[in-house]
């Protein structure tokens, strides 16, 4: 059986996603879509004790890593997911394209038209999302503008190496309202 969702649980929803944003960043960038269960860290420790080392005990709720999904139909992919009990949340890490409010109210209204218009949108900035949500609803987002992108070679620091540039943290629980009420689907019955 598994565990209630509890509000120490509700509370650490943030840090966990910024732990997870941490992992990805770790990973470096160009990488694809991936899932995490989100787990009670006691249950996970009374199951796998070997684990204990590894784990961030302090916090209630532990991220494990699931495959890559597929990079062609995201959309797809999360309509297929469905989670076991004992899963008490999700999240998922995915490279997007960030647009200034402007140029978005000007892409067409078709998807793949929309995202070939974005790549090539000259103030494009390219972001790491990690998007995270419990099944009791709770959700939060945290977003990490990539910092001279090599989409923007004349940025001023850039040294040629991507993977060492970090950029700005950003953190709202509504950043991406369509990708959370996906996420929040692969809990329904």
């Amino acid at each position: 059986m598994a565990s209630a969702i509890t509000d120490e649980m509700i509370t650490a929803l943030p840090a966990v996603t910024r732990e997870i944003e941490q992992f990805a960043a770790s990973e470096g960038w160009d990488r694809p879509a991936r899932m995490f269960a989100l787990v009670d860290t006691a249950e996970l420790l009374e199951a796998e004790p070997s684990l204990a080392e590894r784990l961030n005990q302090s916090s209630p709720l532990t991220p494990v890593a699931q495959d890559e999904l597929p990079s062609q139909d995201l959309s797809e992919a999360l309509a297929g997911i469905s989670w076991p009990e004992r899963v008490l949340g999700c999240a998922l890490v995915q490279e997007i394209l960030v647009l200034p409010p402007q140029a978005e109210q000007e892409l067409p209204a078709e998807d793949s038209a929309a995202r070939a218009t974005a790549a090539e949108h000259p103030e494009r900035r390219e972001a790491r999302l990690v998007a995270a949500v419990l099944r009791s609803g709770t959700q939060t987002c945290v977003l990490r503008l990539r910092q001279n992108s090599p989409t923007d070679p004349t940025a001023e620091g850039f040294d040629g190496d991507p993977d060492a540039e970090e950029g700005e943290l950003v953190e709202d629980s509504a950043l991406a309202p369509n990708l959370l009420n996906a996420l929040h689907a692969t809990f329904e019955d």
